[in-house]
């Protein structure tokens, strides 16, 4: 409760209605504020009816606050198509800050913060989740990822086969909550946790991955190398832009490399 803004707790007590994921858990919040205001529920399977409905309430000047469950609505929760549709009906949004637990875990992991790519839910399905970790395997951001419990086994499993053992990972559990507890270590002692410890797949799950090492640039004599065999097919030029595409050189510089190479000769 002590992270909730001054300016939220203002928010939710002048609302004409609130939108909640689940209007059980947002009620419980509302009495701990001491607030009562009429409630909605808005989520996967009834936001595309209720939302418009919501949009034609604002339309009217009713001021309508989303609220989520946990963390940040639209961030791997339900709003996404309610907003969309206020902005293009003409109605002002506002978005209120609060704990997020991309954010959140990121800092806390130990890892690189200074670019990044969020990346929700993993797939369900084993096959699909490994597809979609192969697609990842080059990514040189840190990667952040919401994960359900049960499943923090099998993906860090995935993850070892796809990423490696030794790549650093960090898994957040129940971010600003009474449990709050942080692993960090190789994807392959925080998989080999998860098989020893009970706790570990409880809560809310955050997992956050280190990138790929970059690529190694290509040095000169691979480049040269690389200007002799295509130079025998392609003019000089086409030779030197190819080249340039491929190993993330300037055209000029390789071109001159060209020239000197001739010179040289």
């Amino acid at each position: 409760m002590a992270d909730l803004a001054p300016r939220a707790r203002d928010l939710l007590a002048s609302a004409d209605i609130i939108a909640a994921e689940d209007t059980r858990h947002t009620a419980g919040l509302l009495r701990q504020l001491g607030i009562e205001r009429p409630l909605v529920s808005l989520h996967e399977h009834n936001e595309a009816g209720r939302g418009a409905e919501l949009v034609r309430r604002a339309q009217e000047g009713a001021v309508v606050a989303l609220v989520s469950d946990a963390g940040m609505p639209l961030v791997s929760d339900p709003g996404y198509l309610t907003v969309r549709a206020a902005l293009e009906a003409g109605v002002a949004v506002g978005a209120v800050p609060g704990p997020s637990a991309v954010l959140l875990a990121l800092a806390l992991s130990g890892l690189p913060a200074d670019r990044f790519c969020f990346e929700g839910f993993l797939p369900a399905r084993p096959g699909a989740r490994r597809a979609a970790l192969r697609e990842l395997a080059g990514e040189t951001r840190t990667m952040v990822f919401f994960e359900a419990p049960h499943r923090i086994s099998e993906t860090l499993s995935d993850m070892q086969e796809t990423f490696g053992p030794a790549r650093e990972a960090a898994v957040a559990r129940e971010l600003t909550k009474l449990h709050e507890s942080v692993y960090r270590g190789s994807i392959e002692s925080l998989l080999q946790i998860a098989q020893d410890d009970a706790n570990f797949a409880r809560g809310e799950i955050t997992l956050v991955v280190a990138g790929a090492a970059a690529p190694a640039a290509p040095d000169d004599a691979f480049v040269r190398r690389a200007l002799d065999a295509l130079s025998t097919e392609l003019a000089p030029s086409r030779a030197a832009a190819v080249v340039a595409q491929l190993t993330g050189r300037r055209k000029s510089e390789v071109y001159s490399m060209l020239n000197k190479e001739g010179s040289d000769s």
